[in-house]
């Protein structure tokens, strides 16, 4: 019999993998809203920030300064990528764009992973080094506590940004009548870089969030690229909120399936939890 504590710490590492989730599936369904591009190589960005920010540890730099370098990286070759790769895509529009879109981002994120795979081929981590926090009769890993905490401070940021300011009221503009947006003078190809650096970026905590948790691996690339596709086809493609609760559901789902009956098992719950969702909800695909 599993007592109500255990279920209690579950639900807390549940909420914390879900805030992973959530940040990949928001990172999805930005750029995709806003450009039509469905970005298959953000699970290699949340790896390159992972590794990378992993790696800075290892040669001495401070936790926050590393996550900062692994950050930065990822925002710098995002911003590469915004403006050579997709510059091509977003010259297409409608259908095209979209499977170009695709087939560009996916073979990106085959040419980041072959190329990752000869350079670091291990597994990596960052322990936060937390004590286990008491909350009630449960004991939780503090790690997971600090994970749900930091995605809940960055969600809460990029919904500011979305609503109170210039650049996040543009950036709805064009969601929702890009036409209109160009008429009253906003430039939908710079709001679009700002987006894709911000999904990228958002993609890399995501990835940092999880190194905090358990190891990450170049293979752990194709694994984030799925899951974030699977929330945001959930959630609704364009839908951040969506996406969020989507992303917290899931990782509910899948901690507990992993905790009852394994991770292989846990994998295919959480693909049958999509599908289950999306047969109840079909709108979802065409919102």
């Amino acid at each position: 019999m599993v007592s109500v504590s255990t279920l209690a710490a579950l639900a807390i590492d549940g909420l914390a993998f879900g805030a992973s989730l959530a940040l990949l599936g928001v990172g999805i369904t930005l750029v995709y809203g806003l450009g039509e591009v469905l970005n298959l190589a953000i699970g290699a960005f949340a790896v390159i920030a992972a590794i990378s920010s992993a790696l800075l540890v290892d040669a001495g730099a401070p936790l926050p300064a590393a996550v900062f370098g692994g950050l930065a990286l990822v925002g710098v070759f995002s911003l590469l990528v915004d403006r050579t790769l997709l510059s091509l895509v977003y010259r297409s529009e409608g259908e095209e764009r979209i499977l170009l879109g695709i087939f560009t981002t996916l073979g990106l994120s085959v040419l980041l992973e072959g190329i990752m795979i000869n350079y670091v081929s291990s597994q990596y981590s960052l322990p936060l080094n937390i004590s286990p926090i008491r909350v009630g009769s449960s004991v939780v890993t503090g790690t997971s506590v600090v994970s749900i905490i930091v995605a809940a401070v960055v969600l809460a940021v990029l919904f500011l940004f979305l609503n109170q300011t210039f650049l996040g009221k543009a950036t709805r503009t064009i969601f929702q009548d890009e036409r209109g947006a160009r008429l009253v003078g906003i430039d939908p190809r710079q709001i679009r870089t700002l987006v894709f650096v911000l999904s990228a970026l958002v993609a890399g905590l995501a990835g940092i969030l999880a190194a905090a948790r358990s190891n990450v691996s170049v293979s752990t690339s194709f694994q984030y690229t799925t899951f974030a596709l699977i929330v945001s086809i959930v959630g609704g493609v364009r839908s951040i909120i969506g996406a969020v609760i989507a992303g917290l559901l899931l990782g509910l789902v899948n901690t507990y399936a992993n905790f009852f009956i394994g991770s292989y098992f846990a994998t295919v719950v959480l693909f049958s939890a999509a599908i289950v969702f999306l047969l109840i909800r079909p709108e979802v695909m065409s919102s």
